[in-house]
């Protein structure tokens, strides 16, 4: 359809209930009443010819790799090789594959959307004076019939290919959207304890308190850090000190007498019976965005994040009182054995890491 007429002529009122008007008189009439004025409107290309169906396979055709992209993302993400093995290359091809599969779909979207409205709505070049006033019963009906007009534009009753492959791309997307928040859901991180298995769960050491070690796996005496000093610690299991247990981490301090004291006397309930005479340890990992905190202050008793600034108060069991983070860091419960190693008596009794959802 091409349309044109010379903007601003006053005419006088259509009879929008008139059976002899067409949807688009209508359309136009009511634009006029708003102060619209369509000074140019044409389609693009003839009804049903060739260059028309061309142009409905390509944007069709985006639609569907959006469909298909979105299924694979689907595919990967449910049945895909999630956790991390050591030493495999597939595990590490999870997270990628599923950013390309996403990233392929929402292009697939955009592309699709912009290409119909380019190239299959008609061109509109249209005036438009803004004014105030109820809306009459005509306006209504006027509003309907433009509603549905521009529905018709669409080229949807007429094009059903294109409402096919629109329908087949975009319904994976939307399940894509809810697939993290289902799958959120299968498991739960307090019940199954996901989230609260590091490498110093002694049910992987054979139900034996693991051993406090450094990075070569040597165990540690007490008498191996200073007064006032801190090391970083690692659980004394196969691979402890590696991306397998990359969770595990921790800082083992020697506090001064008066600060042991002042640690001993905030404890919370949870971390009753974790310290050893003046030792305390805490998990490196920040409960902010999972960075290592590392920069020890001796004199003040701060444990700061480099990423983000994050500070923890040692002496307050590990309270953040500066930057992002909001929760405390991990006690880990530590004891020396009968050959004076030091151990962890058990796992921490928090998850380690970022603040979640729920925890105990």
């Amino acid at each position: 359809m091409s349309t044109e007429t010379e903007p601003r002529v006053e005419q006088e009122p259509l009879d929008v209930f008139d059976p002899r008007l067409t949807r688009f008189d209508i359309m136009r009439e009511g634009a006029r009443r708003e102060g619209i004025e369509i000074v140019h409107y044409e389609a693009q290309y003839p009804p049903g010819s060739r260059a028309e169906r061309r142009m409905t396979r390509i944007v069709a055709s985006f639609f569907l790799l959006t469909g298909l992209a979105a299924t694979a993302f689907l595919v990967i993400y449910t049945w895909g090789p999630w956790e991390y093995e050591l030493g495999s290359n597939v595990s590490k091809l999870y997270t990628p594959l599923l950013g390309l599969t996403l990233g392929i779909a929402l292009l697939g979207i955009g592309f699709g959307i912009l290409t119909w409205g380019k190239k299959l709505l008609p061109r509109e070049v249209a005036i438009q004076d803004r004014h105030d006033g109820p809306s009459t019963t005509e306006d209504r009906k006027i509003t309907g019939e433009t509603m549905v007009y521009i529905a018709e534009e669409l080229g949807l009753k007429r094009r059903k290919a294109l409402g096919f492959a629109a329908l087949a791309g975009l319904a994976p997307v939307g399940l894509v959207a809810a697939a993290p928040l289902i799958g959120g859901l299968i498991k739960d991180p307090v019940e199954d304890r996901i989230l609260f298995k590091t490498g110093w769960d002694p049910a992987g050491n054979g139900g034996k308190p693991v051993r406090v070690t450094r990075e070569d796996g040597t165990p540690i005496r007490p008498e191996d850090v200073s007064v006032g000093g801190q090391m970083t610690v690692f659980p004394g299991i196969p691979g402890g000190a590696t991306n397998e247990h990359a969770d595990s981490p921790t800082l083992l301090i020697h506090l001064r007498p008066d600060d042991a004291k002042k640690t001993l006397d905030t404890l919370k309930p949870v971390n009753q019976g974790s310290m050893w005479e003046n030792f305390v340890a805490y998990s490196k990992i920040c409960t902010h965005a999972g960075c290592p905190a590392s920069l020890y202050e001796q004199q003040t008793n701060r444990l700061l994040c480099p990423c983000h600034q994050s500070q923890f108060l040692i002496t307050d069991n590990a309270r953040p009182i500066f930057g992002p983070a909001t929760r405390s860091l991990p006690m880990l419960p530590i004891e020396v054995d009968e050959e004076g190693f030091f151990v962890a008596t058990s796992d921490y009794k928090v998850a380690v890491g970022p603040a979640f959802w729920e925890r105990p």
